[in-house]
């Protein structure tokens, strides 16, 4: 493919605008349930989504783009557009060298949980179907830079393929699930067979099922209370990278990748630091514990690298161990537009961390893998 800047960011994020639900879904029928924007008595805004207030700043943080990048966002206007806005974006990405940018939701939370806890199932699918057609008409149709991927109603199972199937004839790339449904709401546990009419359409469409970091708190440690905002999010940034650990060996273990060996799965915001110690360890664990007279004919790092994925954005001294995922097994990311996000200084933070990395891998790891694995 021709490319002009040789870089997918492989984890960016969508701002998701006022009127995204409230023009989508109908008055009549769903009342102040419908996602919305509501200002408080001491004029600071929040989300409301079925009556559930959700702090402003955890559905609007394109804080990348402000010379105070832990600012405490309080009103719908001090959000910078090219969160929100796909032209002022693609101006951001070419400025910041990016050609590229798939995107994962941030009012719908960072896996679409926001609308997977909701108790009526009819809601949580038109609030689901709202944004996968507003993505779609409002930032696909204005570039094919801008890569959409789907989000979907996590129960009944039928409902998620359903959608699936809608979204990627729309030209949704990806899938996007919470890696641990069962703390949404009364469902079964993720490997339960219920599931597997997931991983098949997945598997069947091509397409990649993409489990985003921080979309399990209940895995997640919280800040304390006396940490200050800055410490918090830097605390948060952490704990939810670090939160993938255990999702990535229930699926070295759970035997789904074995079953669908054509499924794909991206782990989302994760690290390679961490992760070249797991996958390492769960070789040695599998030894120890002779898995492989238990039917595990792979090893874990064997499965890996046979269908998983990690997309990274800030690792530099990890990069020396990548040959425990393997360099066709990386993607990267600027993770734009969160205050934790490589932009403006994407390339120059790109040349300090490859400078050692031989030009073929580099080329996998900074836009092959990621073309390949999205049909790009």
């Amino acid at each position: 493919m021709d490319l002009k800047h040789g870089f997918i960011s492989a984890d960016d994020h969508v701002q998701e605008h006022a009127n995204v639900w409230t023009t989508r879904l109908s008055k009549q029928k769903w009342g102040d349930r419908i996602p919305h924007i509501e200002t408080q008595h001491d004029g600071a805004q929040h989300w409301i989504i079925d009556g559930a207030p959700i702090d402003l700043q955890e559905g609007c943080r394109a804080d990348s783009t402000t010379a105070r990048r832990a600012h405490h966002t309080v009103r719908w206007g001090e959000v910078p557009p090219a969160g929100s806005k796909p032209n002022e974006r693609l101006q951001l990405m070419d400025a910041d060298g990016v050609d590229y940018s798939i995107l994962y939701p941030m009012v719908a939370g960072l896996a679409g949980e926001r609308f997977g806890k909701l108790a009526d199932a009819d809601l949580e699918l038109a609030c689901v179907q709202a944004y996968n057609d507003w993505l779609i008409e409002e930032w696909a149709s204005v570039s094919p830079r801008l890569v959409p991927q789907c989000i979907v109603p996590i129960w009944p199972i039928e409902r998620t393929v359903a959608e699936i199937r809608r979204a990627v004839a729309m030209g949704h790339k990806g899938v996007i699930y919470p890696a641990s449904p069962m703390e949404l709401k009364d469902v079964p546990h993720i490997n339960e067979p219920a599931y597997d009419p997931l991983w098949a359409v997945c598997a069947e469409l091509g397409v990649p099922l993409c489990f985003h970091s921080g979309a399990s708190p209940k895995i997640q440690m919280r800040a304390g209370e006396n940490f200050t905002p800055a410490a918090a999010l830097a605390f948060g940034g952490i704990v939810r990278s670090l939160s993938s650990i255990a999702v990535l060996a229930n699926f070295l273990f759970s035997r789904v990748l074995y079953r669908f060996p054509k499924l794909q799965v991206v782990f989302a915001e994760s690290s390679l630091g961490w992760a070249a110690y797991e996958i390492e360890y769960a070789d040695y664990q599998s030894a120890a514990d002779g898995l492989q007279s238990e039917g595990y004919a792979l090893k874990p790092s064997e499965l890996f690298q046979r269908q998983c994925f990690f997309t990274c954005w800030y690792d530099q001294q990890s990069l020396r161990v990548r040959k425990y995922p393997g360099s066709a097994n990386i993607l990267w990311s600027t993770h734009f537009p969160l205050e934790i996000s490589t932009g403006p200084e994407t390339r120059q933070r790109l040349d300090r961390a490859f400078a050692a990395v031989p030009d073929e891998e580099k080329r996998q790891i900074q836009w092959q893998n990621a073309a390949k694995l999205y049909g790009l």
